[in-house]
């Protein structure tokens, strides 16, 4: 039986929340936007993150094709166990407190400190001139628009979240996948630019690890009661 197209969204929309949802790029994100334009900030973490979404599931897609789907179902349904484990048991050692709220805030205060004697130099005046002449859809590639997106699609890159993405795009349909996944991103993005650092400081990174360790465990059990065929 081929993998389903509502199958592969549910499960992709699902773990993608859960696992973004208080996610360093989350974060920073929110921090973000606080110091900067938020339709930038937002335009620039999406971009990134359709970008990996679309590059994770490419590669889960090419998997089966390379190995077979036998092999690479049981890969990805012991990922799921060992994701689900790892995140149980980062959520059970957090004591509940943003904690990495507060370290992505460091990193950017000091990025933000070491180019606020360059962004000084140049007056506000000449700045707004310059992007009044520019044409519309231009504008969003500005030094902004570009550090949003460089901080998402690095901070991204080899995280739990892609990891799985490519390997639930292996097992389910990658079609449905990366349409589950683009929406929990544009989701969860557009929730941390409106809702910013005082949603950000609100999230239990412990109830986050707990769930979203319990959605792994759960995943890796459907996948393994399956079978490689998809067949019960």
């Amino acid at each position: 039986m081929a993998p389903s197209l509502l199958g592969g969204f549910t499960k992709s929309l699902a773990m993608t929340v859960l696992s973004e949802i208080g996610d360093k790029t989350f974060f920073a994100a929110a921090i973000l936007a606080m110091r900067h334009p938020r339709k930038l900030v937002l335009a620039g973490c999406l971009t990134a993150l359709t970008v990996m979404t679309a590059l994770s599931v490419s590669l889960g897609w090419v998997a089966p094709n390379l190995i077979s789907r036998k092999w690479t179902h049981h890969v990805t349904t012991l990922l799921f166990f060992v994701f689900g484990i790892l995140s149980l048991w980062e959520g059970f050692k957090e004591d509940g407190d943003s904690e990495e709220l507060a370290e992505v805030e460091a990193e950017l205060d000091a990025n933000f400190k070491s180019n606020k004697a360059e962004s000084k130099s140049k007056s506000k005046a000449n700045d707004d001139k310059k992007k009044q002449q520019r044409p519309f859809v231009l504008q969003f590639f500005s030094p902004i628009f570009i550090k949003a997106f460089s901080i998402t699609f690095f901070g991204e890159w080899g995280d739990k979240s892609q990891i799985a993405t490519i390997g639930l795009a292996a097992d389910e349909n990658p079609f449905g996948v990366v349409l589950g996944g683009i929406l929990a991103q544009a989701l969860c993005t557009t929730a941390a630019v409106i809702g910013g650092k005082s949603l950000a400081s609100q999230i239990s990174e412990k109830m986050v690890g707990l769930s979203s360790g319990v959605l792994f465990l759960l995943f890796g059990i459907m996948s393994y009661l399956s079978g490689p065929e998809g067949e019960l």
